[in-house]
Formats: C-alpha cells, structure tokens, sequence
C-alpha cells in the first residue's frame, strides 16, 4: 500500500499550494513565525539554533506546557490529580518544570523514580508501575516510600521479602488488567491477555494475600490504552474502568485511597485527524466524580496519569538541511537528524501504514509551498525518511527543517546509537 503524503505547515504570509493531505491540528502557537522564522518558546529558530550551537536538537516551549496544565485544570473536576508520566519525556529540566504545576509523576524504571525524587514533588506523590520491576529498583521503590503498583503475584512476593528486610511497610496499589478493550488506541494496554497487571478476576485473591502480608494496600490502578482521540470511546471507558475499580474495592477490607484511572488522551499527528474533546472529557469524569467515587470514596485520591497529551504539542524537532539531490526526477533534502533520534516521525514506531508528521522549513515560514520533496535523515538506510512526498518552500543547504508533535517519545524511544551519530541536544525555551 502506498504511504499517504505528508503535511506541511502553511506559510502565513502567502497562499500555500494545495497540499496532498489536510493540515492536522496543530496548536496556533506552534505556527508563530517571525519574518521567515518560526518561534520557538518566543525565539526565532535561527537564533536559537545559534543559542544551542548545533543541530539537530529537541527544543520544549515551557509555556505551552503551562498552558496546556491550565487546559486541563480548567476542564476536570479540581478533586482529580493530574499525574504525568514521565516516560513521555524524561528530559530533566521538563520534569522538573512539571513537578510544580501538576500533582504527582508516574514513573516506570528506577531511573525515572530517581529523577522524580530529584524534583520537589513529595515521594507519596509517585506512582511507579511497569512490568519486570527488578528487585533492585523495588528495593528502592520500598525505602523511598513511592507507590508501587503491583503487575504480578511474584512481584508482590518481592516486595514483601524487601520489606521485610528493611523493616518498613510498604505503599502499594494493584495494576488491574480489566477486562473490557479500549477501541481507538494507538496502543491497547488492557483487556484480553497482557503483560500489564494483574487479571481483574485474580485480583480479589491476591488482595486478600496481600492484606495477611501486611502491605500497606491503597488501591487500584487500570491502563487500558494510550493515544486515543475519540472522546466517546474514551468516555465509556472511563465509565467501565470507575465500575472495574469500584467492584475491586469491594474485595479489600479498608476503605480504598488510591484510584489510577489511566489516561489514553490522544493528539492529533496527522491529517484529517481532530484534536480529543476536552470538554466532554470533562464533562465525564465530573459526573463520574460527583455521582459515582466522591460519594463512596470521599477522601481518595483519584488520578488521571497523561504523557503524551502533556508534552507532545509543545516540542519540536530540528535538523538542518546538509545536501540537496535529484535522483531519477525526485528531490531529495537530506538533513542531518534522522530516524535515530525521532524514530515515531520516521514511521517505523507501531505505524502500521507510514504517515508523516506535520512539517515545515522553519527558516521560510514566509513562503509558500512550492515544490514536492523527500526529507530524508543521514543514515544508511532507506527506513530514514522524515517526510515523504511532502510540499515544501524551496530550501537549501542550511536552512533548518522542522518537525511538529515532538514532545512525546522522541529522543528516548529512538536507536540513538544506531550508526554512532552524536546524540542531539534538548533544550527547554
């Protein structure tokens, strides 16, 4: 099957030609353009290419996290924690600055919990989950006092034998892996067979095995699915999951404190894709606080754990345009980035057929479209393609290339080693 064409941004100082796909949504302040270059947190790219010193780089616009927290303060219950994490974008300087303006992290590797426990975000406001916890990373999990939430009978073994050990009580939760689907996802995390959690069938026993082990059980947590822009479906799954947890609760002998509701909320990559509805996302979880957990479990903490819907919007990627080749009628404009560090863009990260994310030349965001090009990264392979069939201004040698929705999975869920490049740059603006 042929790969569908790629979407560039439109200049906004001139009619753009006809692109073969219709523009997704980008956030307008994506778009800002000074001149011929594009902003960036405020700064003109060329300038902050200059700033960074080279490329390719990942660059994090600061306000537009701030801004999209403030989305979402705005649209859910203020009884609902906002916890992100931080697999999405582990880029320090960005969990940092998030730590301050939501209310917990989810973190899923030792590393990721050192580096929460290294903001000011309190260790009881830390959730660790992820299948395969090594005993050393429990053992820290256990002496920092964050939430672990359990995947697996054996999992639970260890943490009793490393509680144990250290003569402290440890705070757990149980990942539910429900039984419902979630349609829509980019990735299904739930129902059916799963590597994640534990079987909601099983789950009433191993409840009662944990309370004569004496941890120290909070509640539940279910993902049932992530990058999700339907807002119907996302909405009967968050019903499904408050009647999964609720049932849960009736196996434990103390009054549950602890509901993860997953997250799932989606951003649109490509064309003809609309961004998630908010509001009715809202809308939902209110009635879902109001009438269903609020008057059984007044005093929990209730989370919605969001990554990509944080951060994806508010990073880009640039690489800087290093040849220019006409090979058998089609141009080629070779960059100096490439698939090793934004492996999601070049479509070999679960597309199963290839679309490209939205670029631009953000040197020449006052020009039109005007020509059909590959962009292609500096590796040796043909799976190095960053926009196939894309309409773009003229560029030359120099120019910098400009690839949106990088926030989420990047840099590392990319094979930064692949062909030993040098590794880019992140920069938080």
């Amino acid at each position: 099957m042929t790969a569908q064409p790629a979407t560039a941004l439109p200049a906004p100082a001139a009619a753009a030609a006809p692109s073969k796909e219709p523009a997704p949504a980008v956030r307008p302040s994506a778009r800002v353009s000074q001149g011929p270059d594009l902003l960036v947190g405020g700064v003109p790219v060329r300038r902050l290419a200059d700033r960074i010193g080279s490329t390719p780089f990942f660059a994090y616009d600061r306000a537009m996290l701030t801004d999209r927290i403030a989305a979402l303060r705005a649209a859910l219950p203020a009884d609902l924690e906002i916890s992100y994490a931080v697999k999405a974008n582990p880029m320090p300087a960005l969990v940092q600055h998030l730590s301050r303006i939501v209310d917990s992290l989810d973190v899923a590797s030792g590393a990721e919990m050192r580096l929460a426990l290294d903001t000011p975000a309190a260790p009881e406001t830390v959730s660790f989950a992820g299948p395969g916890k090594s005993v050393e990373e429990l053992s820290q999990a256990v002496a920092a006092g964050v939430v672990i939430e359990i995947e697996s009978r054996l999992e639970a073994e260890r943490i009793t034998a490393v509680a144990a050990r250290m003569g402290i009580r440890p705070v757990v939760a149980i990942r539910v892996n429900p039984d419902f689907e979630v349609k829509g996802s980019g990735m299904r995390m739930g129902g059916g067979p799963q590597q994640f959690g534990v079987d909601a069938e099983d789950v009433p026993s191993l409840v009662r095995e944990l309370e004569v082990r004496d941890l120290d059980l909070r509640g539940f947590h279910v993902f049932a699915g992530s990058q999700n822009l339907h807002a119907d479906i996302l909405m009967k799954a968050q019903r499904e999951t408050v009647d999964l947890v609720m049932r849960m609760a009736e196996a434990m002998s103390a009054t549950p404190t602890y509901f993860n509701l997953g997250g799932g909320f989606g951003i649109p990559y490509y064309g003809k894709e609309q961004p998630l509805d908010l509001g009715a996302m809202g809308d939902n979880l209110h009635q879902l606080m109001r009438d269903r957990l609020r008057p059984a479990f007044p005093d929990a903490r209730v989370l919605l754990e969001l990554g990509r819907y944080i951060v994806g919007e508010a990073g880009v990627y640039v690489t800087r345009v290093v040849d220019r080749k006409v090979s058998r009628g089609t141009t080629f404009v070779v960059v100096d980035g490439g698939m090793h560090h934004q492996l999601a863009a070049s479509g070999n990260f679960g597309q199963v057929i290839r679309r490209n994310y939205p670029i631009a030349v953000g040197t020449r965001m006052d020009q039109a479209a005007s020509e059909t090009v590959q962009v292609v990264g500096c590796l040796c392979t043909p799976l190095d393609l960053l926009g196939d069939k894309v309409d773009l201004p003229v560029s030359e040698v120099g120019d910098l290339v400009v690839l949106f929705q990088a926030g989420a999975y990047g840099l590392t869920a990319s094979p930064t080693q692949f062909l030993s490049h040098a590794a880019p740059l992140e920069v938080l603006v």
